[in-house]
This record gives structure tokens, C-alpha cells and sequence, in this order.
């Protein structure tokens, strides 16, 4: 039998070659192994951040206890947009994932696309917050939009009225930090509630500009030196709360015909 040299130049290639193997072969069962935690902890952010805008989460609360008050407070449905209907929830249901899906997306027309999307989910999950007596006293939607450096994903909290704003958050970016960032600021956020979506004349009311707070009822001053990502932020308002996004959704719920 021969022996192995591993100074040769074919020993040295054996031993990188069972290295590599070694290496994947651990990179993916590790992969494999903290995919249950990695998906446990995705679902805790987004339960937080959908807790939070609906005002529902106080400071200190404990990871522990965010599932359970999700849980008592907090009723997921599915909503077709082109229609405004309450629809069934596919099992294990991601817009994300939905709107890159050709059996589960909607393509949107260039003339439409305010939010710079291309395509959307057909489906999009909505949530409803309920009171101790199970009535509805908001309703927490998802928007997501194109901003300067890319997309922004955020959750806006309406009254049952289908049109008053009672809060707004956006959870995940990559705005310039201290400019487009601020979209996180809570004090900019603040501006938003209590706002109108639309007019009297059915309107989309929402103004966000330079000075847009003086010259409109339900404007909001634009982020300082982030000129792109407050426009973007008007798209996806434009866009989430038009006639393609949750407008037959909420006239349903003005209607209260949901």
C-alpha cells in the first residue's frame, strides 16, 4: 500500500479538498440546525413591530411574553386585494416570497407603480386588534416602497374608519443613517397619527414635502436632506392606499361591509 505524502502537491490537494468537504459539511448543518431559531426569531420581530405600532407594547417587555400578547390581542387575516375580500391564508403564508411567485404575484403597470414594486403579492396579511370585548379598534396593515438606496418596509395602524392614521413604524431599510435613516425616528413617525389617507372628495390626502405640514391639512414635513426617501415614502403611500393597494380593502371597512 502506498503511503500518503502529504507534502506532495497531490497530498497537499487532498488535504484542502477534506478541509472544504469538512467545512460544508458543518456550515450546513449548522444552517440546518439553526433554521427553526433564525425563523422563531423573525417571527418575534415582526409579532414586536406589529405590537408596537398598534401601541401595544411596553417598554421592558419581555421576549417571553411577546407571543402572548400577540396572541390575546392581535387576529391575522388574509385580504385579496383586488378585491377588498377577507380571503384564505395560504399555510406558512410571506408576501415577500408571494410577490416573487408567479402563481401568487400581480404585476404592476409602469403608470401605477408609485411604490416602485414591479410586482405584488396578491394576497396581503392584515391585522386586526381587538379589544377585551373582541370588537375591532385597529387595523395593522404592511407597506413596503422604494426609497433612495432601497426598499422600505414598514406597518401603518388605521382606525376602523378605514381612513384615520393612529401610527406608523418602518422596521427594515438601508436609508443613509441620520438622513433617509430618520424614517425610524419615532418623532417623525408621531406626525402621522391622527392624519386622514383621504379627503372628503375621496382623495389621497397625505402630503409628505418640504414645508407640506403648512400647506396641508394632513401633511408631513420631509425628513432634512432626504429629499428620495421622503418620496419614496409618499409612493408607498400613494400606492398601499390607492384603488390597486388597500383602497377596496378600506372602503370596505368605511362601508362596514368587513
Amino acid at each position: 500500500m502506498a503511503k500518503f505524502n502529504k507534502d506532495s502537491i497531490g497530498g497537499t490537494i487532498s488535504v484542502v479538498v477534506l478541509l472544504s468537504l469538512a467545512c460544508s459539511i458543518i456550515v450546513a448543518g449548522s444552517a440546518v440546525l439553526l433554521k427553526p431559531t433564525q425563523e422563531e426569531q423573525k417571527q418575534l420581530d415582526k409579532q414586536k413591530n406589529i405590537l408596537s405600532v398598534a401601541g401595544l407594547l411596553a417598554e421592558g417587555t419581555k421576549n417571553s411574553q411577546v407571543k402572548d400578547i400577540f396572541k390575546q390581542n392581535i387576529e391575522a387575516r388574509c385580504v385579496e386585494l383586488a378585491t377588498g375580500d377577507y380571503a384564505d391564508c395560504p399555510a406558512n403564508f410571506d408576501a415577500k416570497v408571494a410577490a416573487k411567485d408567479p402563481k401568487q404575484n400581480q404585476k404592476i403597470a409602469p403608470e401605477q407603480d408609485k411604490a416602485g414594486l414591479r410586482e405584488r403579492a396578491k394576497l396581503a396579511e392584515v391585522y386586526l386588534v381587538k379589544d377585551k370585548s373582541g370588537s375591532v379598534e385597529q387595523i395593522v396593515l404592511p407597506i413596503y416602497g422604494t426609497g433612495l438606496w432601497s426598499v422600505m418596509y414598514g406597518f401603518v395602524s388605521v382606525e376602523p374608519d378605514g381612513n384615520t392614521l393612529k401610527g406608523i413604524t418602518y422596521y427594515e431599510h438601508g436609508e443613509t443613517p441620520g438622513l433617509g435613516g430618520e424614517i425610524e425616528n419615532p418623532k417623525w413617525q408621531a406626525n402621522f397619527v391622527g392624519k386622514k389617507l383621504l379627503n372628503e372628495q375621496g382623495e389621497a390626502a397625505i402630503r409628505v414635502g418640504k414645508g407640506a405640514s403648512i400647506d396641508t391639512e394632513h401633511g408631513i414635513d420631509s425628513l432634512s436632506g432626504a429629499t428620495l426617501t421622503s418620496n419614496g415614502v409618499q409612493g408607498t403611500f400613494n400606492y398601499w392606499f390607492g384603488a390597486n393597494g388597500f383602497g377596496p380593502y378600506l372602503a370596505k371597512l368605511k362601508a362596514g361591509a368587513n
